[in-house]
């Protein structure tokens, strides 16, 4: 039995389509407190370090996930809603040729450079971790950044991992689904 992609007349299409929308309003609302919470600091110390306010925020209440976590699940939830919603946006020969070419290259730079960025991020994070262990103390993991790319304003570095951990997991994936051989609008389930 061949596998069929999913219809709008399916009983899981709503499925999908409402944890996107979950999952976007996820999204949309721990970027407009980050945001927020961003200015506020800067506009208090002149000075930022990129995704602490969001990494070190517990929703809905302490010790349970951070903001940084629930970004992280609703971006990768929501690319796979987005991803089986979607398909009839690129199925068949709707992007062929030129153009799929430089779809794939993109993903694939994509996929490349946030790789790269998950290593780094990672690795830093584990030598500032092992340096503070040396010293005799152990770091406040949360709290670690690094001053990259702009020494005025640093990123955190668990927050940074898990968003380039996240885009690479989309980028990846959407690199594969472009590869993959398309079935036509016109294919039946038999």
């Amino acid at each position: 039995m061949k596998s069929r992609h999913l219809e709008r007349t399916d009983p899981g299409y709503k499925v999908y389509l409402y944890i996107f929308y979950v999952c976007g309003f996820i999204m949309a609302s721990s970027l407009v407190f980050g945001v927020y919470v961003t200015m506020l600091e800067w506009l208090e110390n002149g000075t930022y370090v990129m995704g602490e306010a969001i990494h070190n925020t517990t929703i809905p209440f302490e010790n349970f996930a951070r903001v940084s976590t629930w970004i992280f699940f609703s971006t990768i939830i929501g690319w796979y809603c987005v991803s089986r919603i979607g398909w009839r946006k690129t199925a068949g020969n709707k992007i062929t040729g030129t153009r799929m070419a430089l779809l794939q290259l993109m993903l694939l730079g994509f996929a490349i450079i946030t790789f790269y960025e998950v290593l780094y991020n990672f690795t830093v994070l584990n030598a500032q971790i092992a340096a503070g262990v040396v010293d005799g103390h152990v770091p406040d993991i949360d709290r670690l950044s690094v001053a990259y790319p702009d020494p005025d304003r640093p990123w955190n570095l668990v927050f940074a991992t898990k968003v380039f951990l996240a885009a690479f997991i989309i980028s990846a994936h959407a690199f594969y689904l472009s590869i993959k051989p398309r079935k036509s609008l016109d294919d039946e389930e038999i």
